[in-house]
C-alpha cells in the first residue's frame, strides 16, 4: 500500500532481492487531509490468488486485477459491488468478498460469494476484515464488527461447496469496539494476533486452538478518554496499522515502531528484543514472504529485505503434525452456525480468559469497571431492558 495515495505496489521478491512490478492506483489523488472514515472510504481493498500471480484491488468504484501481463478489468461482477473486504478461498477458485451487494441498507449483514468460472454470485455469511486462512488450511479466521463489540469468527472451508463456502463455527472470539485489522496466524498456527482497535492501538494474541489470551497490551500511551488530547492523538497516529508479523520462527511475533526499530517478541518465553533497522524512520508496513523473510517499509519511501533464521525441516515437520491436530480438535470441540441462524443466538464467546454461552449474555445485569467494556454495554442494555418489562 501507498501513504500517500491510494495506490497499491508490487514486487518481486525472489532470490532475496526487491524488484517492483508494478502499481494500481498510481494516479490516483493523493489522501491530503483525509483521515478516519474519509480516508478508510478511499483505500484499497486486495486479495492475492492462492496460487497465481493474480491480484484483486477494490478502489474508489472500480475493481480490477494485476498479473505480470498488466491491468485488466474484474469480469461478471455486480454493478452496485462496493467491496471493503475480499479474500480468495484457499483452492482459488472463488471469491468472497463484503459487504455483500446485495439491498444497500441491509449489505453488512451478508456478503458475496463470486464463482469465477461460472461468474455466477451468491450469498455469503456475515463477515468484514479480511479472512486469515490456518497455515495447514481447512479452517479460516474473520472479523464481524460493530462500534459495541468485535466478533472473531472461524469458519471450516467447504470445498466440496460450488462455490467455495464458509461454514461459521458456533466458537469465537470477543473483541471491545470496533476498527481492527485482518486476524493473522503464525506460521506453525499456534498463535492468532490482531491488531486494532478504533480507539487505541491494542495488540491481542491468543493461542490456537485453545484461544487463551497470550499477550494483551496497547502500543504506544494508553487512550485517555474523550476528549482525547492532541498530542495523544498524534502519538497514537504515529503507529502504522499494519505493523506486526509472524515470520519462520515458532512463537516470534515482530512489531514495527514509530521509530523504525524493529521488537522481536519470543511469545513463549515472554521476552523481547528490540533491533534497530530503518534509524528513525517510522515504520508503515510489515510483513512476512511466503519463505518467511520480513518486509519492512518505512514512510520515507524506503522498503526493506529481511532474513530470519529458520527452524530446521525436522522442527517444521512436526510443527505441521501439530497443526493439523490443533485445526482437527478445533472443528471437533465445536459445530456450525446454521447458514440462516442468527450469530448472537448460536455463539459461544470468549475474550481469551473468560466464556460465555449465548444465553449467559442475554442475561447478564451486572458488570464492574473492570470488566470489558461490550460486557459493561450488554449488562446495561439487558438491565435497562428488564426494568421496563
Amino acid at each position: 500500500m501507498d501513504s500517500e495515495r491510494p495506490a497499491v505496489h508490487v514486487w518481486d521478491c525472489e532470490a532475496g532481492q526487491l524488484r517492483q512490478l508494478g502499481s494500481v492506483g498510481a494516479e490516483s489523488a493523493v489522501y491530503g487531509d483525509a483521515s478516519g472514515w474519509d480516508r478508510f472510504k478511499r483505500t484499497p481493498a486486495v486479495a492475492w490468488h492462492p496460487d497465481e500471480p493474480l491480484l484483486v484491488v477494490a478502489a474508489e468504484g472500480r475493481m480490477v486485477q494485476w498479473t505480470p501481463a498488466g491491468l485488466g478489468e474484474l469480469e461478471n461482477l455486480p454493478p452496485t459491488a462496493r467491496y471493503r473486504s475480499m479474500a480468495f478461498s484457499p483452492n482459488g477458485q472463488t471469491l468472497w468478498a463484503s459487504p455483500s451487494s446485495g439491498d444497500e441498507d441491509s449489505a453488512w449483514e451478508r456478503s458475496d460469494v463470486l464463482d469465477l468460472a461460472s461468474g455466477t454470485v451468491s450469498t455469503g455469511p456475515r463477515w468484514d476484515t479480511g479472512v486469515a486462512e490456518h497455515p495447514i488450511g481447512g479452517l479460516v479466521a474473520t472479523l464481524c464488527s460493530d462500534q459495541g463489540a468485535t466478533l472473531g469468527l472461524f469458519a471450516r472451508v467447504d470445498h466440496e461447496a460450488a462455490p467455495t463456502a464458509m461454514r461459521v463455527l458456533r466458537r469465537a472470539l470477543i473483541l471491545d469496539a470496533d476498527g481492527y485489522e485482518t486476524p493473522m496466524f503464525s506460521a506453525d498456527g499456534r498463535y492468532l494476533a490482531i491488531r486494532g482497535n478504533a480507539y487505541g492501538n491494542s495488540l491481542d494474541v491468543f493461542a490456537f486452538p485453545s484461544l487463551h489470551r497470550v499477550l494483551a497490551t496497547t502500543l504506544g500511551d494508553p487512550s485517555p478518554g474523550y476528549p482525547y488530547p492532541p498530542e495523544w492523538l498524534e502519538e497514537m497516529r504515529s503507529w502504522s496499522r499494519h505493523n506486526i508479523a509472524f515470520g519462520v520462527q515458532p512463537g516470534v511475533l515482530w512489531v514495527g515502531t514509530p521509530t523504525g526499530t524493529l521488537i522481536e517478541v519470543d511469545l513463549e518465553n515472554r521476552h523481547a528484543v528490540e533491533h534497530d533497522v530503518l534509524s528513525g524512520s517510522p515504520v508503515s508496513g510489515l510483513g512476512a514472504t511466503a519463505t518467511g523473510e520480513l518486509l519492512m517499509a518505512s514512510r520515507g519511501g524506503d522498503v526493506v529485505l529481511l532474513s530470519v533464521r529458520a527452524d530446521s525441516t525436522e522442527a517444521q515437520s512436526r510443527d505441521g503434525d501439530t497443526s493439523r491436530a490443533a485445526v482437527t480438535a478445533f472443528l471437533d470441540a465445536t459445530s456450525e452456525v446454521p447458514d440462516d441462524g442468527d450469530l448472537e443466538t448460536h455463539l459461544v464467546v470468549t475474550d481469551g480468559a473468560r466464556t460465555w454461552e449465548s444465553d449467559d449474555l442475554a442475561t447478564v445485569t451486572t458488570a464492574t469497571a473492570t470488566d470489558p467494556t461490550w460486557l459493561q454495554l450488554q449488562a446495561a442494555f439487558n438491565d435497562a431492558r428488564d426494568q421496563d418489562k
